[in-house]
């Protein structure tokens, strides 16, 4: 797979099917980016589980912090990794052992390494973006703020239910 550019039906599909995420490297100060894509990830109906060693048995957004993926005693679809690319190899065989189906490394991280080890072991892998931008962007929420969206449309934004809920839209004649 191409990491360097991703077609929107790969993101699409991924958001989609994932329910329940671990953000490794979650954070508890309020202007950090993990925290507020936690917060995002969450108003948007995905179960999110905080991993943070150092805030281990703390809460963050009501969510009780874990040390480590291995301690989740819930299956979780997919690992955000909110650390430096070194470290990504060890979350990797970590995520496949928990049985995760995705691993998402979040905007500057990149490791072909670790994204070899996860395809391998028939994991899908998104490098350097994230969820949070992908989501607001492919649903045209994104574009509210003046941010190109690549997508031109003067039909309004599909509601998927709740307030402020947004579907993923898929480009016409895409089922």
């Amino acid at each position: 797979m191409n990491h360097d550019a991703y077609d929107d039906a790969y993101i699409r599909d991924i958001l989609e099917s994932v329910r329940s995420i671990a953000v490794v490297g979650a954070s508890n100060n309020n202007v950090r980016p993990s925290y507020f894509v936690q917060k995002y990830l969450i108003s948007k109906g995905y179960e999110v589980w905080p991993i943070n060693p150092g805030l281990a048995g703390k809460d963050i957004l009501g969510r009780p912090v874990h040390a480590s993926l291995a301690e989740l005693n819930q299956p979780v679809d997919m690992v955000d990794i909110f650390r430096a690319g070194e470290h990504a190899v060890p979350i990797v065989e970590e995520a496949i052992r928990i049985g995760a189906k995705v691993i998402w490394m979040q905007l500057s991280v990149r490791n072909d390494e670790a994204a070899a080890l996860a395809e391998a072991a028939g994991l899908r892998v998104v490098m350097n973006r994230c969820p949070k931008i992908e989501y607001g962007r492919l649903c045209g929420e994104i574009s509210w703020i003046g941010v190109n969206s690549r997508t031109i449309s003067s039909k309004k934004p599909a509601r998927s239910g709740g307030f402020q809920h947004l579907g993923l839209r898929r480009p016409p004649g895409v089922v």
